[in-house]
């Protein structure tokens, strides 16, 4: 099972999540919510728990617990700007219908 991160993406965890925010990267993960089922979750990573997964690429890492993983196996994490938005995208393999709004997803 693997997470794979673009440089854009590691490095706006290093700029942003890391040195500004004091966490030892990010923390990738779903909740069920939506039209869809779910929704991911960003979060500074501060520790790696028991049932945590480390994935390290371009001197950044993402914690994603074993949960999450099932859904996000084989996922790319990017980090996009449109316009005046800036995000985290997910490239996720595993998605099978995502909403009108892309907010939600399902599997």
């Amino acid at each position: 099972m693997a997470i794979q991160l673009t440089e854009t993406a590691a490095r706006q965890i290093r700029d942003s999540i890391v040195a500004k925010r004091g966490g030892m990267g990010l923390r990738l993960g779903v909740k069920k919510v939506g039209c869809s089922g779910f929704a991911y979750t960003f979060d500074v990573a501060r520790d790696i728990g028991a049932d945590d997964r480390l994935f390290e690429a371009h001197d950044a890492a993402v914690v994603v617990d074993s949960t999450a993983l099932e859904l996000l196996d084989g996922s790319t994490l990017d980090f996009v700007r449109e316009g005046f938005k800036q995000t985290f995208r997910v490239v996720n393999p595993n998605v099978k219908n995502q909403c009108g709004c892309g907010e939600s997803f399902s599997v």
